[in-house]
């Protein structure tokens, strides 16, 4: 039987919340967050149902979810999802909300957050981490409902961040070959490798100790963030959800040839629901193997791997804390051109 708690707010507003049981719940909500998606980002693909729903019925490893639904009269017009991490930084809860378009500014975003307080202090979190988009001087129209929202109810911003985009067609190539050409130079010693979702055994160790140094090596702000504790069991882990949810990484490491150990790594994911569009996640580099342009190798072998396998891929989107001088530098290098901006809030309960 589907798992409902309901909240009155008013007489017409009622927070439920539901679980992956609840398929009607789960439906009303994808509805929601598709609306929202579409006039708050307009330039994203459309918001697939197995991207929405592999995000509930396959969480990463270590995390667990709360979800609610806001309805007005019995219509659907806003839903909350909650991501808190089970292993480190157990003081914290991420949020996602979303209210339709067509029903903005009635109440329904403080009713969601109400509920989302209730629910999180219930389980001893302290802390609410939550993203909001808005425009760059000149970018495209952004509408700031988002940070309007967080603002009102005393968050804080912790993080600046921007996000870049890379159009396939208007890759200059001869100017990646130029770059590869001389990181190849630089990198003397070593040697580039390159695999899709399972990580080679002889590497997986690897990836665990690059993968935990993310929030020690990158700017993090103000956020209240402890550095994961990552090992081959949770890379495994995080494998098998991403097939399980339906999308596609494409990995380029590099490998120190006198230790044979994978000292930097470089991760692009795509959704084949929808082909066209990719993710540029994870860069980074064993700081004792800096300085030898091996992200930039990573970067551009793995673009080139994804584009042999992708053909319809035709965008490629990637977030950097603004203050990330190195890798804008080299983001901007391969042509990613930024798009909008984007704020972490943090807010304690």
């Amino acid at each position: 039987m589907p798992f409902r708690r309901r909240t009155l707010v008013d007489m017409s507003i009622v927070i439920a919340s539901f679980d992956e049981s609840d398929q009607a719940a789960i439906d009303a909500a994808f509805q929601v967050a598709a609306a929202a998606q579409a006039v708050d980002l307009p330039d994203f693909p459309q918001l697939s149902r197995q991207q929405f729903e592999g995000a509930i019925r396959h969480p990463m490893p270590s995390r667990s979810i709360l979800m609610a639904l806001a309805t007005l009269d019995d219509e659907p017009v806003g839903h909350l999802m909650l991501y808190l991490p089970q292993a480190e930084n157990v003081d914290n809860a991420s949020l996602e909300l979303a209210v339709h378009p067509a029903y903005r500014r009635r109440g329904i975003g403080r009713a969601l957050y109400g509920h989302a307080v209730r629910m999180l202090r219930e389980r001893g979190r302290k802390r609410i981490i939550s993203a909001s988009v808005g425009p760059l001087p000149e970018g495209p129209d952004r509408p700031a409902v988002g940070a309007r929202f967080a603002a009102a109810l005393g968050a804080q911003p912790a993080l600046g961040e921007v996000r870049r985009r890379l159009v396939v067609d208007q890759v200059d190539h001869a100017a990646h070959d130029a770059l590869l050409a001389d990181a190849r130079e630089r990198a003397t010693g070593y040697r580039t490798v390159t695999w899709q979702a399972v990580t080679p055994e002889e590497y997986v160790a690897d990836v665990a100790y690059l993968d935990g140094r993310l929030v020690t090596d990158s700017p993090i702000g103000d956020l209240v963030l402890e550095p994961d504790r990552v090992d081959a069991e949770r890379i495994r882990g995080i494998e098998r959800v991403l097939t399980a949810r339906g999308r596609s990484p494409y990995h380029c490491g590099v490998v120190h040839e006198a230790s044979d150990r994978l000292v930097a790594w470089s991760m692009i994911v795509v959704v084949p629901s929808v082909p066209r569009h990719a993710d540029q996640q994870i860069t980074i580099v064993d700081p004792a193997h800096r300085g030898r342009r091996l992200g930039l190798l990573t970067k551009i072998e793995n673009l080139r791997y994804v584009l042999a396998h992708e053909p319809e891929l035709r965008e490629i989107d990637t977030w950097n804390a603004a203050d990330n001088k190195h890798m804008i530098a080299i983001n901007e290098q391969l042509g990613f051109r930024a798009v909008d901006a984007w704020t972490n809030w943090q807010l304690d309960i």
